[in-house]
């Protein structure tokens, strides 16, 4: 496999009573496997978007895309056999507890309940939740759950992880320790796509960057790339290549 993640002219039009409006316009990525690699952009950029097209929860109306191999519009099943996801709401099941969540996760994946069992407490060992691990969705702080859905999402070994704003409203501290817990995946080889709102959470953790904004690539690069496209008399931290590129002073 080339690359974890293609895209070549992707895009996303809805229509609605004003006319249309292009979330997502002609969008080219390439990640490569192994990769941490990052999507930042303001409030309306196409990220979220763009996930959701990746992941076949929104049908492109343009370009195409393969992830794992499998391209989106043509096999989205096999796009959700290969990968996990983990979105910004808790999506848990709330009459399973931490366990049963992850157990039946992967017996929606084909594993037998023996090797469900086992790839739940390892994840659960993994991810700090043992003294949770019977305790139900409403018990969990907002850490605890993020956790779980992470954990969720791995259960059945993807080829590619996607985190929409993994760490959104969690305390500083809470955000490292997670932090820590997707250096660990991607070490072991995980292929991780993220999309956050924190700008020192993707130059902490992401080995490439991609930032989009109207649905458009501005850059891509590393982050001492990024950095060095934007003139200027020392390097710019990342913030000031944000805010140069998509000429805003609010960031999401």
């Amino acid at each position: 496999m080339s690359a974890a993640i293609r895209t070549v002219g992707l895009r996303k039009t809805y229509r609605s009573a004003r006319g249309e409006v292009e979330a997502v316009r002609g969008l080219d990525l390439e990640v490569a496997p192994g990769g941490f690699f990052g999507l930042l952009g303001p409030n309306g950029a196409g990220k979220s978007t763009t996930i959701g097209m990746l992941t076949t929860l929104v049908r492109p109306t343009g370009g195409r895309a393969w992830v794992a191999g499998a391209e989106v519009s043509r096999d989205p099943i096999g796009v959700k056999r290969r990968i996990g996801a983990a979105t910004q709401r808790s999506t848990l099941d709330q009459a399973l507890d931490v366990t049963e969540n992850l157990e039946f996760r992967g017996r929606f994946f084909g594993m037998s309940g023996r090797d469900a069992r086992s790839r739940a407490r390892e994840l659960i060992e993994l991810f700090g939740l043992g003294d949770r691990r019977t305790a139900m969705p409403r018990e969990l702080s907002g850490g605890q759950a993020r956790r779980v859905m992470i954990g969720r999402a791995l259960m059945h070994r993807p080829e590619v992880l996607f985190l929409d704003e993994p760490t959104a409203a969690l305390d500083p501290q809470t955000r490292v320790a997670l932090w820590e817990i997707l250096r660990a995946l991607h070490a072991d080889g995980q292929t991780i796509l993220l999309t956050t709102h924190y700008l020192e959470e993707a130059e902490a953790l992401c080995g490439r960057i991609a930032i989009v904004d109207h649905g458009r690539l501005l850059a891509e690069g590393t982050v001492a790339e990024l950095k060095a496209s934007v003139p200027a008399d020392e390097p710019p931290s990342l913030e000031a290549v944000f805010l140069t590129l998509t000429g805003r002073g609010r960031r999401e």
